[in-house]
């Protein structure tokens, strides 16, 4: 499976999970925040498909949200549990309240 498949894929899954997903044209990496209760993903599209992906991947591990993932690829059902070392050092997590 090809990384821009597993972004699409991992993209969907934030969706379907509740997360409001934001694309955008930047110099920063992108990443994760709260928002009061609700989770916002950033990525940013001048990154290639497979630094958004470590950095969505990265992201949504961080929130430590649990993922329905019955409808997952195996591959994207690893790299959401971890088995993968490389991590993107771009994603970022924050938490804002209101």
């Amino acid at each position: 499976m090809h990384s821009v498949d597993l972004l699409d894929e991992a993209l969907d899954l934030a969706r379907a999970s509740g997360f409001e997903v934001r694309q955008w044209l930047g110099e920063s990496g992108g990443g994760a925040c709260r928002i009061g209760a609700k989770w916002v993903l950033f990525v940013n599209l001048s990154l290639t498909a497979e630094e958004q992906l470590q950095g969505l991947i990265a992201s949504l591990r961080r929130t430590g949200q649990a993922f329905d993932m019955t409808h997952c690829s195996a591959k994207l059902q690893r790299l959401l549990d971890g088995s993968r070392t490389k991590h993107s050092a771009v994603a970022t997590t924050a938490t804002i309240k209101l």
